[in-house]
């Protein structure tokens, strides 16, 4: 039986149309009337309902969100959604908007629906959640399921609702919840070790290709029907009506009919409904939807011919090609067919919060992944344009999916507690791809596989109890099927342990291993162990940092392998040189660029410290021109008012700084780092031409800087561009490194670069410092004079 912590549900759905007599043994709930709701909604299928408001009516004065009605029933379509992805019926032909999408059916159809409407309008007070947690666990239910989240992902460490969680957990319930979706690393919400995290995966492509007059495809998102066939006019939505009256984006009431009848209409993104309501009443052809900043790949059922252009790189090629022809554009949109084939399927879903766990040092977050784009279930139609189904995506999508699997496994193997379904789940899964473990967790779960997985890894009550109690929590001391270590001190061994035990049928002898894991030397001990059904084995297992790099994240995996199962548990593990952080390593490092007069470094260590430094090296800097393009445009390399500049990076380079600026002040500048294809760096802030892109410990290759004229007030702009790429060995102008003799782990303590001679001073100088203590070498920083003047 599954509790859903949600919307409430729409009981009139297809998906819930299941008289089942009898009520599961164990349940002690009960069917919460109210507006439109009646007690034959609990049919059996929906074994009870109830909903929870005393706090938000309190805060309110009484009054309810807009469209909501206090009752169980789901007038948004959220709870509904995650009710069918996890237990809903099968349902054949299920034709959204005229579009047959074939058969869908909820992971676990057998199971029973409890539901608990917490939510209202689409949002909730932490006192109505926790009353909901709580009432689930009195009533009975085996598996809670909540796809709710923070925004930026969880603020502090043991929350309310986390520690209802555990009185769940503790009472034998299985609890799996949302990661969240901005799509940012360590944003991850419900991060507390008895709650499964879930991430959101894309299983199956939805794709369109949009096929531009001179030659160039590009593949997009679409869950329409796109006409395809022969090339179609294809215009800008802001050269086809009134700027003022947001034609670029398509807003009602703002395109000229006779400028799009029959056309293909490129919009920017704002409104998307809107835009389709006005290009359906000015009988345009179909649309292709772009977003200038980029933006998540999430699609909508529009019921009109939409590609979805979602990156900026996307938004670029269309863009320029529509200002290169304003009058002869044409467009061929073709519908993909993909699904699950696609290349690059499966893969994590770009708007899925990501790893690490910033609240807790030494836990793995997200815990797995779970289908959670392009997602066809039940809706509410007050809430969803008078459909029954529709397709929603997000970390919401993913988690019921993992609770439905959950069920399945309480009903094959009723004697295990919630860890041992968590670990069956974690050891037994797929991972996707290449993609680190701080993105993925274990990956995919493989339900086949957790049915039998041989060993589990599961903490104890006494362990959740005190971390729950502790003010600083780190998780590394807890028995679980991963291990993360965020921050951790290089110059020490980690020792951790972990209990296996076999809920098998056999004796079974495993073997340990290790994948992964570049550099890092580790060990378990013993290195096989033989474990009887219902006995548990103990391992010691020792991290040591050995080569891996400082500051960087070092994945991989630990597997246990049997004569019949094979248990891998990932790992993440971050040795913490000079710079904390809270993130991954793909988006800016902090603490990596500093000034030599008073420059300051924060220790993952505490003992003695020295170092050394190259001494100064003068950037190169040169003055160009260029034409520019379209005022106010949107990057594209090929794109007029973008200008190149490669620069040679050798293997052992400690940094590259590539920086830029113009005197004209109706001139906006921007700068873009790419290493061949790849964007390394973006500066491009809109108050300012003053813009910088860095590398440090760049990777050896050939890297390109494109300055971009996003704004001009004339046909020519000139500016300057600097750069410098150090060597980790370079010799340059002398200087002298003045440190601390000894430092403290989590300190900031100030240093300076002295030059040894006076140096020019209208150049800026950059040096590369490092550190060393106990015998190790820690890279340092990129350090400047910053006393180049832009007069």
């Amino acid at each position: 039986m599954i509790g859903v912590l949600d919307t409430g549900i729409w009981p009139e759905s297809p998906s819930f149309a299941k008289r089942i007599p009898a009520a599961p043994a164990g349940w002690h709930g009960t069917c919460q009337t109210g507006y439109t709701f009646a007690a034959q909604h609990c049919n059996g299928k929906i074994v009870g309902a109830r909903y929870f408001a005393d706090t938000l009516l309190a805060v309110s004065g009484g009054t309810l969100p807009e469209g909501e009605v206090l009752s169980p029933r789901d007038m948004v379509g959220h709870g509904t959604h995650t009710a069918s992805t996890a237990a809903g019926l099968p349902v054949d032909n299920v034709t959204i908007s005229g579009r047959n999408f074939g058969s869908i059916s909820g992971v676990a159809p057998d199971a029973q629906i409890a539901v608990y409407k917490v939510l209202w309008g689409g949002s909730g007070y932490d006192a109505d959640i926790i009353a909901g947690i709580d009432a689930a666990v009195a009533d009975g239910v085996q598996v809670l399921n909540y796809s709710i989240g923070t925004q930026l992902g969880d603020s502090e460490p043991n929350t309310p609702i986390g520690k209802a969680f555990l009185n769940a957990t503790l009472a034998g319930v299985f609890v799996t919840a949302a990661a969240g979706n901005s799509g940012f690393s360590s944003a991850v919400s419900n991060t507390q070790p008895w709650v499964t995290t879930v991430g959101a995966a894309v299983t199956h492509v939805n794709e369109g290709t949009v096929r531009l007059g001179d030659g160039t495809s590009i593949t997009g998102a679409s869950l329409d029907v796109l006409p395809g066939g022969r090339s179609l006019p294809l215009v800008f939505g802001e050269q086809a009506g009134t700027l003022e009256e947001g034609s670029a984006y398509c807003e009602p009431g703002s395109l000229d009919p006779a400028k799009v009848k029959g056309k293909v209409v490129a919009c920017a993104l704002d409104s998307p409904y809107g835009a389709v309501e006005e290009l359906k009443a000015k009988h345009a052809a179909a649309m292709i939807l772009f977003d200038p900043n980029g933006n998540f790949r999430v699609n909508s059922i529009y019921d009109f011919p939409v590609l979805y252009l979602n990156t900026r790189d996307q938004a670029g090629e269309i863009f320029n090609y529509l200002m290169r022809h304003p009058a002869d554009g044409t467009a061929q949109l073709t519908s993909s067919s993909h699904g699950s084939g696609a290349p690059g399927v499966p893969a994590i879903a770009d708007y899925s919060a990501t790893g690490p766990d910033k609240m807790h040092p030494g836990l793995m977050k997200p815990d797995l992944v779970a289908p959670g784009s392009d997602i066809i279930a039940a809706v509410s139609p007050p809430g969803n344009f008078g459909r029954q189904y529709d397709a929603y995506s997000g970390t919401s999508m993913a988690t019921p999916h993992v609770a439905g699997e959950a069920a399945i496994l309480r009903a094959e193997h009723p004697d295990w507690s919630p860890g041992a379904v968590a670990s069956a789940l974690h050891t037994t899964a797929d991972t996707v791809g290449n993609t680190s473990p701080l993105v993925q967790g274990s990956g995919l779960p493989s339900l086949k596989r957790a049915a039998d997985p041989g060993l589990v890894i599961e903490p104890d009550a006494k362990s959740l109890t005190a971390f729950s109690e502790a003010a600083q929590p780190d998780g590394r001391e807890l028995n679980l099927p991963s291990i993360g270590l965020r921050e951790y001190d290089g110059t020490k061994p980690v020792v951790l342990t972990r209990k296996l035990t076999n809920v098998g049928s056999k004796r079974e002898t495993y073997h340990a291993s290790t994948s992964g894991l570049q550099g890092m030397q580790v060990s378990v001990a013993p290195a096989t162990v033989t474990v009887a059904p219902g006995e548990t084995a103990s391992v010691t297992i020792t991290l040591r940092r050995g080569s891996a790099p400082w500051d960087r994240y070092v994945t991989g995996a630990i597997t246990w392998r049997g004569t019949a199962h094979q248990v891998r548990i990932p790992v993440a593990a971050r040795p913490w040189g000079i710079t904390p952080r809270q993130y991954d390593d793909d988006s800016e490092e902090f603490g990596r660029l500093t000034d030599g007069t008073y420059g300051m470094f924060e220790p993952g260590f505490t003992g003695p410290v020295s170092g050394r430094s190259t001494g100064y090296a003068p950037m190169q800097r040169e003055s160009y021109s260029m034409r520019t393009g379209v005022s106010g445009g949107v990057f594209d390399r090929k794109a007029l008012g973008v200008q190149a500049h490669s620069f040679k990076v050798p293997a052992g380079s400690a940094g590259i700084v590539v920086d830029t600026m113009t005197d004209d002040p109706d001139t906006n500048l921007d700068l873009w780092l790419y290493k061949g294809d790849k964007l390394v760096y973006r500066s491009a802030a809109g108050w300012s031409s003053s813009e910088r892109a860095w590398v440090f410990m760049p990777a050896a290759g050939t890297y390109t800087a494109y300055v971009f004229a996003q704004d001009s007030g004339s046909p020519v702009v000139t500016y300057r561009l600097g750069h410098i790429v150090l060597s980790r060995n370079g010799h340059y102008k002398p200087a002298t490194l003045e440190l601390p003799t000894a430092v403290e782990r989590g300190t900031t303590p100030p240093y300076k670069l002295r030059p040894g001679a006076p140096l020019k001073p209208d150049v800026e100088y950059w040096a590369y410092t490092e550190f060393r203590t106990k015998g190790q070498v820690i890279p340092g920083q990129l350090v400047s004079t910053n006393q180049y003047s832009w007069e």
